[in-house]
């Protein structure tokens, strides 16, 4: 997979971060983002976000439809204000926000015994059922193989044992991680009203 350059990797964190920080103080996404460059592109990806550490949502898209600025703004507001396990980022949080952009690589078909800890990622599909779990994931929790299989099942609501069933498809996928490294958002705060 190809390395996106300092640059590039700098412009996807400060546009994500301004994302949070329009979602978090106007309660929607911006509105504007750029388009060109590194921006054209179509991609799947995800925004993780942190507060001191813990996860506090993560919200992306599999497959990019829409440019990656409109990707990157809109999914850095979703994760800020929608992921359906946590409440709303607050405004106060910001200083111990963390952010992370996960840019995936098209997925392809993989059977159980490719899968490669710490390199891939997983989306499980039976039915009408998906379940996607990034590669970060199974590394942070310390997964084996079918241990990671079985949680990327269960995230479908699918049994933990569905990966070995032939009706069940296996997808892999790769991803450039692009983190802050502790900066947090600190010096942005919402405008006073």
């Amino acid at each position: 997979m190809p390395s996106l350059s300092e640059e590039d990797r700098k412009a996807i964190l400060e546009l994500a971060r301004q994302g949070v920080l329009h979602a978090v103080c106007h309660e929607r996404p911006l509105s504007t983002f750029p388009t060109t460059g590194i921006f054209a592109e179509h991609r799947g990806l995800f925004v993780t976000l942190h507060v001191s550490k813990k996860l506090r949502g993560c919200i992306g898209v599999i497959e990019g439809h829409t440019n990656l600025g409109e990707a990157v703004a809109r999914c850095a507001a979703d994760a800020a204000l929608h992921d359906p396990r946590f409440s709303r980022v607050r405004p106060e949080e910001m200083s111990a926000l963390e952010i992370e952009v996960s840019l995936l690589t098209p997925l392809a078909p993989i059977r159980p015994e490719e899968v490669e800890i710490g390199m891939h990622g997983l989306l499980v599909e039976r039915g009408t059922r998906r379940g996607l779990l990034l590669p970060q994931v199974a590394v942070e929790h310390r997964l084996g193989r079918e241990q990671f299989l079985a949680e990327t099942c269960m995230k479908a609501g699918l049994p933990r044992e569905a990966w070995k069933d032939p009706e069940t498809q296996l997808y892999g996928f790769q991803c450039e991680i692009i983190s802050e490294a502790r900066r947090p958002l600190a010096e942005e705060q919402c405008p006073r009203q």
